[in-house]
């Protein structure tokens, strides 16, 4: 593995110049000293970032992006949008499947993101039947990650119930639905084979308190923490309105609020959306360690709401960002709609901040490197040794971060780029992107 040596880095005690990193074998930065020079190895010239996680993703769902911008009823949401996604799934095979998802990464990697958690709950034949390997489909997820060279947080999902208190599920979820042991042996069988894999993580995900029963959660929670007790755990939670009024007519509680009472919520969770919280809920999420998965693109276009930002800042809250629905595959995106919604919400500016922070690009990125990087269960989101060398190059070029002294470039990237700023991207010290090109390119 050559040498880099970038012109600008952004390192985690803020922008270094003439930074040398060292890199081994399998991908993972050994050194990093700044102010230095190379004879020899790969210059990296323009401002160089951590890429950037994509805490929540599901990949099918990109071939259908835009089909479900038409409808009948003026009273259109999430639930319409879900009978669409039931539909498009009846035909989709393992082979599609693996197609839309190398597709997609190779997306993903030219706008920067260079680790993917995928939520992957399409598990079964369009019958409901299941393949002769019950992990077959997550196989085609790997795959498709190690051929457009991301790296991937593989989360299986157990999805048992169409609703709260072990409802039936309906002929839709067929596809989805598992048994609390059959995605405990998934997990087990998928930890084992990629253990020695660097760029594939395993990892745990609960649908939503509707698709699970309390007694569902409890036994896979303690079978994957038997198999890592820091393997990632991730749930979709109070998305939707409905959503909660259903959790309060079958608990008595909110859904936030009854995850973090009836479970050790900590720092291996990542709870995605936990977009309708009480000021109390969101004080006890940030302070419980878990990271919230935001995903204001597919937010907005599904109609969800506003995730308080604001107050669970200053409780200290950590958050990371995702491209779920791949409505958009953009990681400036997220984060400038992150703070546009708030600002939009609350007729202010400079939203998203903690402590005296002044620059919010900066912020912005910073936080959704640490909290992607603690909810994947990677070490990666910074340019250090003893991290993964995952960084992007960004185009000095580029007509709106041309001329920027770095502690601009950030604040400019985030909210006045409007053509992609990322030229190269990295994954474990290999090069996947080259002026704007994956060099493994599947999305033509």
């Amino acid at each position: 593995m050559p040498d880099f040596l970038a012109k600008a880095a952004l390192m985690p005690q803020g922008w270094a110049e003439d930074v040398l990193i060292k890199v081994d074998e399998a991908g993972w930065i050994v050194d990093v000293r700044p102010e230095q020079s190379a004879t020899s190895g790969t210059i990296l010239d323009g401002p160089v970032l951590p890429g950037m996680p994509n805490l929540h993703s599901h990949a099918f769902q990109y071939a259908m992006a835009g089909l479900a911008e038409h409808s009948e009823d003026p009273a259109n949401s999430f639930w319409n949008w879900r009978k669409t996604m039931y539909g498009f799934l009846d035909t989709l095979g393992p082979e599609e499947l693996e197609r839309i998802a190398t597709c997609l990464y190779t997306v993903m990697l030219k706008a920067g993101y260079t680790q993917v958690a995928e939520f992957h709950y399409l598990h079964h034949r369009p019958d409901g039947s299941p393949h002769e390997d019950p992990a077959h489909l997550s196989r085609c997820m790997i795959r498709a990650a190690k051929a457009a060279g991301i790296g991937i947080t593989l989360l299986p999902v157990l999805y048992a119930h169409g609703g709260f208190g072990g409802q039936a599920p309906e002929s839709g979820q067929r596809r989805f639905i598992n048994t609390p042991e059959q995605i405990v042996d998934m997990v087990t069988t998928l930890d084992r084979d990629y253990k020695a894999d660097p760029q594939v993580r395993i990892g745990l995900a609960l649908h939503s308190l509707r698709a699970t029963t309390p007694e569902m959660i409890a036994e896979v929670v303690k079978a994957v923490r038997s198999i890592n007790p820091q393997m990632p755990i991730h749930i979709h939670a109070a998305e939707q309105i409905q959503e909660v009024e259903d959790c309060k007519a079958w608990s008595g509680q909110r859904p936030v609020e009854w995850l973090l009472e009836n479970n050790d919520v900590d720092p291996h969770w990542c709870l995605i959306h936990a977009t309708h919280m009480t000021e109390e809920e969101t004080r006890a999420l940030a302070l419980s360690g878990a990271v919230a998965g935001l995903c204001p693109t597919t937010e907005a276009n599904l109609g969800d709401g506003l995730f308080n930002l604001p107050s669970y800042l200053r409780h200290g809250g950590r958050f990371g960002i995702g491209s779920d629905s791949h409505i958009s595959v953009n990681m400036v995106e997220e984060l400038r709609w992150l703070e546009y919604g708030q600002r939009l919400n609350r007729r202010q500016r400079l939203i998203a901040r903690m402590g005296l922070e002044q620059h919010i690009g900066d912020f912005l990125y910073r936080a959704g490197l640490e909290g992607g990087a603690q909810a994947l269960g990677t070490k990666t989101g910074k340019i250090a040794a003893g991290h993964r060398a995952d960084f992007i190059v960004l185009d000095k070029e580029n007509p709106s971060i041309k001329g920027r002294s770095y502690d601009l470039v950030l604040d400019t990237m985030v909210f006045a780029t409007n053509s992609n700023p990322v030229r190269d991207v990295y994954v474990g010290g290999r090069a996947v992107v080259k002026n704007f090109e994956n060099l493994r390119d599947e999305s033509a």
